[in-house]
């Protein structure tokens, strides 16, 4: 019988985590050895200390700590590598990823003691969120506090990654081959023309990232805009850009927590990408908070992603939670509707964006791969492969039909009825 490789074992390893036995890649060992299909994408385990961590935590967050931290990387291209793992076992699985059975995991033990890779659990790396002393969760300062986490990386970092446009949300593709700032520039003023914007109104726009849906509306629409962000790296940028386009008389920026500001009323209120930081239990209060601000009439766009694949619970266990979006939490496009209309607001329109976050994301991560180098010396590189992984594996996912995004336009009962049909005012 012939002696197992380090790749053989290694395989035996990640097979118990995602619970399969037939692995659709191939894995290289820390000695250069290989196990797996011909053909298949590549996964290099390049230190012991990577199957260290699927011991003491046996899952996604395991294997996504291991991937910041350099200890497994991918040689092949990133989506059919993150494809491939993602299609089998516990990973294809709707929901949470299941824990190895004991049996699983007993073998995985054994598999570590062979290989010389049993001891103490290994600390997470840097760049894992931790919000424990920051006070409870989806207080204020622990939103700010996750908020600054993931926004905070570096303006510069995010110019690169997103490019010109500076928006962070799904864009709107007229085809694939549209463009990324063009398909950004579409989404915006789809928005505008679904607020029904007009020379002299008034727009909040809630989490307004680095500015650039207030200076479209102001440009494009004449409106006078409020937009608020809790991240201090976001402001400083988009007061800038908002003086380099002549529009401090227009456009004012500030960091602000939404359940803060009490300036209204407004026309209308854009919410782009912002919802998903509110959490289930505080979405009455997000409702309720944005109704009191709109006058009569005045419209709110909510602009956010769904799970689509049965109920989703906020798990503080999974890569998402402690490395891209601590305390986020997704809701399906039914408890969102709810939600919404029950704080008294009426529905005017729901628009499925599904298909165009995954394109967004292609862009992103090929922006990203593109200046890799630079990437990392504007942040590091745990916090490169970080966005790597989280932006491949959600488009797949988008691709897959797991998440949507939805923008859902509401009206506050009372003012002016909007025209009788749809495409008379999108």
């Amino acid at each position: 019988m012939a002696r197992q490789t380090v790749a053989d074992r290694l395989a035996t390893a990640l097979g118990a985590v995602l619970g399969t036995s037939e692995l659709p890649l191939r894995l290289r060992g820390w000695d250069g050895s290989l196990a797996g299909p011909p053909g298949a994408p590549v996964v290099a385990v390049r230190s012991r200390r990577a199957l260290r961590r699927l011991v003491w935590s046996p899952g996604q967050l395991g294997l996504g700590r291991a991937y910041v931290a350099g200890e497994i990387d991918v040689e092949d291209d990133v989506f059919a590598t993150f494809s491939a793992v993602s299609s089998v076992g516990r990973l294809s699985e709707t929901g949470p990823m299941a824990a190895p059975t004991l049996r699983e995991r007993l073998g995985l033990v054994g598999t570590a003691l062979r290989l010389g890779a049993i001891g103490p659990e290994p600390v997470p790396p840097a760049e894992e969120a931790d919000l424990g002393r920051a006070g409870g969760r989806h207080s204020r300062s622990r939103d700010a506090a996750a908020i600054a986490h993931h926004y905070d990386v570096g303006n510069d970092f995010y110019s690169l990654v997103l490019g010109p446009s500076m928006v962070y949300s799904c864009a709107v593709w007229e085809s694939p081959d549209a463009g990324l700032e063009a398909a950004q520039e579409a989404k915006l003023d789809l928005v505008c023309r679904k607020l029904g914007l007009i020379p002299g109104a008034r727009l909040l726009d809630v989490g307004c990232g680095w500015g650039s849906m207030a200076i479209h509306a102001a440009q494009r629409y004449g409106v006078t805009v409020v937009g608020i962000t809790l991240s201090e790296e976001q402001a400083r940028m988009a007061r800038k850009r908002v003086a380099e386009a002549g529009l401090t008389d227009k456009v004012d920026i500030r960091v602000q927590d939404y359940r803060a500001v009490d300036d209204g009323p407004f026309d209308a209120i854009s919410s782009i990408g912002m919802a998903e930081h509110v959490g289930r239990a505080q979405m009455p209060e997000y409702v309720a908070r944005l109704t009191a601000l709109l006058r009569p009439g005045g419209r709110l766009l909510n602009h956010a992603i769904a799970w689509n694949d049965g109920e989703a619970t906020w798990n503080p266990d999974t890569f998402i939670a402690r490395y891209v979006f601590p305390d986020g939490e997704l809701l399906s496009i039914g408890e969102m509707v709810g939600r919404l209309e029950g704080g008294g607001l009426e529905v005017l329109d729901v628009e499925a964006l599904r298909r165009h976050y995954a394109l967004t994301l292609r862009a992103w991560v090929q922006r990203l791969e593109e200046d890799w180098d630079a990437a990392v010396e504007l942040t590091s590189e745990g916090r490169a492969r970080v966005w790597r992984l989280y932006m491949a594996a959600c488009a797949l996912a988008f691709e897959a039909g797991n998440m949507g995004v939805n923008q859902v336009l509401l009206r506050k009962p009372g003012g002016e009825e909007p025209p009788l049909r749809r495409t008379d005012w999108v």
